[in-house]
């Protein structure tokens, strides 16, 4: 299978939705416990910017029609604060028909690229220590376990711990 990707656009929004649902289900890598909405989701999609904080859709270049297949997004380390700027926190959701199928590394590894010229230095991901998978992903990717917050997330009475994944894109000048 061959992959791109390309910006979000407001008619990605639906399927973003949908994708982002079919994760909520599993309980595998959201804390949101109930499916959310587009209008729900709205605020959060525009945040993002095509040149500081991207949210990308990935698509099968074999089925353009189809859509999206999955996403990654790009958000603010730590709120807003100017001083975290150089740090991004992502996150990968992938339609089930598309897990394990590489799409999961093609974006990561697209983001790595990416990374310098939209000013990031460092990329973090929080992930549920249950999620092998998705920790697998990352670890591949060169991205190191930089803390571990015990059982802080409840999903249906299964206490979740939480796993913070970080990765140095290079040393800025200066630093030792």
């Amino acid at each position: 299978m061959t992959y791109t990707y390309r910006d979000a656009t407001d008619a990605d929004l639906p399927r973003i939705v949908e994708i982002y649902n079919f994760a909520v289900a599993t309980r595998k890598c959201s804390c949101d416990l109930d499916p959310t909405t587009i209008a729900a989701r709205r605020s959060s999609f525009l945040q993002h910017t095509p040149d500081h904080r991207p949210l990308w859709v990935a698509e099968d270049d074999g089925k353009p029609a189809q859509g999206a297949i999955g996403y990654l997004g790009f958000f603010h380390f730590m709120n807003e604060r100017p001083g975290y700027f150089i740090t991004a926190d992502v996150a990968i959701y992938l339609h089930p028909d598309y897990q394990s199928k590489g799409l999961g590394t093609f974006l990561l590894q697209s983001a790595l690229d990416r990374s310098q010229s939209l000013g990031i230095e460092t990329l973090t991901a929080t992930i549920f220590a249950s999620n092998e998978a998705s920790i697998a992903l990352f670890r591949k990717m060169g991205f190191e376990q930089w803390g571990f917050m015990p059982r802080v997330a409840r999903l249906e009475g299964i206490e979740k711990d939480l796993v913070l994944v970080g990765r140095r894109m290079h040393e800025p000048q200066g630093v030792a």
